[in-house]
């Protein structure tokens, strides 16, 4: 082992850990001892030592997963995971992130999930990409609502003073249920406020029974008065009602000073286009990477989400970090059960994870040769029982 492991309790330790993950990222900005108190949740924080010096560190937060069908499972949200430049490429990553998948595990948590400055990384940690982010470019002056599209309810600004308490309440209380979708822990509100300020929010609904809200502002510009073109960027869309979505994206697109408007972060599949007359004004300009899933308890995870009627198949699981998960297991539209019969399909427990939110099909990773089939047919009946109507999305970055 290339350092000491622990975790750290200490006051003093966790800004440390702040600094040193900020310092690993090299473009994320250093906070004073003050702001980074309260970012850590007590007992999740693993620091790495050489010679005495916190050299590395890896966070977690408590949240929920939600999985197809909706139940939500218990799952870690893995963040700040960095080392300092002078000790990269000695092992350090790889001894905190198996510690910590060890704690995880131990803490009868079910999966974990990160979102990877680098790709290269995490696959060998037996994370694998269960879902992505689009990222959308809207000329809103062409951008003009159909018809045919049903009235929203009311939608309002809040002030200031409520900007970030109502939205977290919204989002614990209103029903977030959609696939790949993860709980919003006070410590990831505190950071969020940290990092974006103030900015504009508007909520969907009448007060106290709110389904939804939006926070967004202009791209800073000296020139913003006479610019001949001005951007909106919407950093936050949350919708858990197909009212609430119109009503918040009418809201934003109704802002006659804004040229464009920027959405960073939206479903691949997110349905705005179809609501306009002239669906050329949203353009797709990205598709990335978003949800890094890590199943650490594979039999639950499997037997916990819902599956469509078809044939069964036969999976058989590999997990060096986590030998518990290495089985073969029967998957049916009634669930999952570990079995002793011969497997249709082989591999590891990344890929499973890639396939598990039913966003990568298994024959498109049989195809890279992540999976092996033996029975012939076996990858296309897979993907009909993990199939899900809409791709998983998640709208949470930490």
């Amino acid at each position: 082992m290339p350092a000491d492991i622990e975790i750290l309790t200490d006051a003093a330790d966790l800004r440390t850990a702040q600094q040193v993950f900020r310092t690993a990222m090299i473009g994320v900005p250093q906070l004073d001892a003050e702001a980074a108190d309260g970012l850590n949740e007590p007992g999740r924080t693993l620091g790495a030592r050489s010679d005495g010096e916190l050299i590395g560190t890896a966070n977690s937060y408590t949240s929920w997963l939600v999985v197809p069908g909706g139940e939500r499972l218990p799952h870690a949200a893995v963040t700040h995971v960095g080392v300092l430049p002078t000790h990269t490429r000695q092992g350090v990553v790889t001894a905190l992130l198996r510690r910590q998948l060890a704690d995880i595990a131990e803490r009868g948590e079910i999966v974990a999930s990160l979102r990877a400055t680098q790709g290269g990384i995490y696959e060998r940690f037996g994370y694998g990409i269960a879902g992505s982010a689009a990222r959308l470019e809207i000329d809103r002056r062409r951008a003009r609502f159909r018809d045919t599209v049903p009235a929203a309810g009311p939608v309002r600004l809040l002030a200031p003073a409520d900007a970030w308490e109502v939205p977290a309440k919204i989002y614990a209380t209103a029903g977030v249920s959609w696939v790949g979708a993860i709980d919003r822990p006070a410590q990831w509100w505190r950071l969020q406020q940290l990092m974006r300020g103030q900015g504009h929010v508007a909520v969907h609904g009448d007060p106290a029974s709110e389904d939804g809200f939006v926070r967004y502002r202009g791209v800073e510009s000296a020139e913003w008065s006479r610019s001949p073109q001005r951007t909106m960027v919407v950093d936050d869309l949350i919708a858990t009602t197909d009212a609430a979505y119109a009503g918040l994206l009418r809201h934003v697109l109704a802002a006659d000073i804004v040229d464009s408007v920027v959405i960073p972060a939206a479903a691949p599949d997110a349905p705005l286009r179809h609501l306009l007359t002239d669906e050329r004004a949203v353009a797709v300009t990205e598709i990335r990477d978003e949800t890094w899933l890590r199943l650490i308890d594979a039999p639950a995870a499997l037997n916990r989400r819902a599956y469509n009627p078809g044939p069964p198949v036969v999976l058989g699981i590999t997990d060096p970090i986590l030998p518990a998960n290495t089985a073969t297991y029967r998957i049916t539209q009634d669930g999952a059960s570990v079995v002793d019969d011969p497997a249709d399909l082989t591999t590891d427990i990344a890929t499973l994870a890639a396939a598990y939110l039913g966003g990568t099909p298994w024959r498109h990773l049989t195809l890279a040769g992540r999976v092996t089939e033996h029975r012939p047919g076996a990858a296309a009946a897979a993907d009909v029982l993990f199939a899900v109507e809409d791709h998983p999305f998640s709208g949470t970055y930490f």
